[in-house]
C-alpha cells in the first residue's frame, strides 16, 4: 500500500507544481494587459481571471489538499515520523520545513488571486516574474532532500540553492534587457 501511496503523492505534488508555476505567469500576462488598449486590455483580463479562476480552484487546490493528505499518509505508513529528530531523519524534518515553507507560498499566491480577481494589480511584471521562481527553489530544496536523504550536506545544499537563485534571477534581468531592446 505505502508504494501505492507514494505514487499518487508524486502525482498530486507534480499537478500541484503546475498550477504553482502557471499561476504567477497568468498574473504577469493580466498585469502586461495594462499596457494594451482599453478594449483589448478588458478583453484579456477577463479571459486571464477565467483561467485563474479554473486553475487555481480546479487544479492546484485540490492538489495541494491531497497532497498533504497523501503526504501525511506518506509519512505514517513508513514510520519515518518516529525518525524526524534523530540525525537520520534530520533530511526529512529539513525537507518537512521546505513544505511547510511551500504551503506559505502557496497562500501568498491565493492573496494574489484574491487581489487580481477583484481588478487590483499591485505588483509589477517584473515583481511576479521574481516571485514565480520561488516555486523552482522550493522544488529543487524538496526533491533533493527526499531523493539524496542523509548523502546531503547541508551546507553544499544551502550554496547549491543560492546559486540556483543566481542563475535565475540573472535570467530574469537578462531577459528584461532583451524585452526592453
Amino acid at each position: 500500500m505505502y508504494l501505492y501511496l507514494k505514487a499518487a503523492h508524486i502525482i498530486f505534488v507534480v499537478t500541484w507544481f503546475a498550477g504553482l508555476f502557471y499561476m504567477p505567469r497568468l498574473f504577469i500576462y493580466a498585469t502586461e494587459a495594462a499596457e494594451k488598449p482599453e478594449i483589448e486590455r478588458t478583453i484579456l483580463r477577463k479571459q486571464f481571471e477565467i483561467m485563474m479562476r479554473r486553475l487555481w480552484y480546479g487544479i492546484t487546490w485540490p492538489s495541494a489538499i491531497i497532497t498533504l493528505i497523501l503526504g501525511t499518509s506518506v509519512l505514517i505508513s513508513s514510520n519515518y515520523y518516529s525518525v524526524i529528530f534523530l540525525p537520520e531523519g534530520r533530511w526529512l524534518l529539513i525537507k518537512l520545513i521546505f513544505v511547510v515553507l511551500l504551503y506559505a507560498y502557496h497562500f501568498s499566491l491565493q492573496k494574489i488571486v484574491n487581489q487580481e480577481l477583484k481588478g487590483i494589480y499591485k505588483y509589477t511584471s517584473q515583481q511576479l516574474r521574481i516571485w514565480n521562481e520561488v516555486a523552482t527553489l522550493f522544488l529543487f530544496a524538496i526533491v533533493f532532500l527526499a531523493t539524496v536523504k542523509q548523502s546531503i550536506s547541508l551546507l553544499w545544499g544551502f550554496v547549491a540553492l543560492i546559486a540556483l537563485l543566481l542563475v535565475l534571477l540573472t535570467a530574469i534581468k537578462i531577459y528584461k534587457l532583451l524585452r526592453k531592446n
